[in-house]
């Protein structure tokens, strides 16, 4: 989601030699069938344009959703995740069931994404990035999420502070930058080199990535930038 769109990570990934692929599905919230588009996507981009067999994820705000929801059932086709500020529970948003804003819209939008006859379904789902996280950590996917702790739209203690919990207590790699008194915007950082290197730790080879590692966020490590870093 959102091509475009704080684009310093993408840029500098271009600057380091990537390729940056971007899929358009719309406003569908990772929903079964609109995500079987991202597997001929994935197909046409390693075997037409012969790129990586497990590139870095990128999940920006709701784009968690359709990340996560890609990587649970392709564990084996992906080599990490960035999440910004993502979406892991769509409760939180845009249900807007505990202390975040909701967007009333796109609930709607979503339940009808998934085909539930009511509300109720989209509350019982259990297929939300929160609840799909013991297959991505049973094959080794390290994660990277980077939060503002103010957001008020996608809270980090009802998101990313519970796939932290989970993720780590199944034995997965994930590694957090907290952005202290921000919102939901802006995303990324100022200096986006945390990223970049986490991303070229887990996705490049030899030297480079043995560069990266020295340098990227290490797993279990909770970064706060204070503002004016971020």
């Amino acid at each position: 989601m959102f091509w475009d769109a704080f684009p310093a990570v993408d840029l500098a990934l271009l600057e380091a030699g990537f390729h940056v692929a971007f899929i358009d599905v719309g406003n569908t919230f990772g929903a079964p069938e609109p995500m079987k588009h991202f597997d001929v996507f994935y197909a046409t981009i390693t075997r037409q344009f012969n790129l990586a067999p497990k590139p870095a994820l990128e999940g920006l705000s709701r784009g968690g959703l359709y990340a996560y929801r890609w990587v649970y059932v392709n564990t084996d086709k992906v080599g990490c995740i960035y999440g910004d500020a993502p979406v892991c529970d769509m409760k939180s948003w845009p249900g807007g069931k505990g202390k975040g804003t909701g967007s009333p819209g796109d609930w709607k939008q979503a339940i009808e994404a998934y085909h539930f006859a009511n509300e109720q379904e989209m509350l019982d789902f259990t297929g939300n990035p929160i609840d799909i996280l013991a297959p991505i950590a049973a094959a080794h996917i390290p994660i990277l999420h980077v939060c503002g702790d103010a957001d008020r739209g996608v809270p980090m203690e009802e998101n990313t502070d519970i796939v932290r919990k989970r993720y780590m207590a199944l034995g997965g790699d994930f590694a957090l930058i907290v952005k202290q008194g921000c919102d939901h915007h802006p995303h990324g950082l100022k200096d986006p080199a945390p990223i970049v290197n986490f991303i070229l730790a887990h996705s490049a080879e030899g030297r480079t990535a043995k560069k990266a590692a020295s340098a990227a966020p290490k797993p279990g490590s909770v970064l706060l930038l204070p503002r004016g870093k971020w």
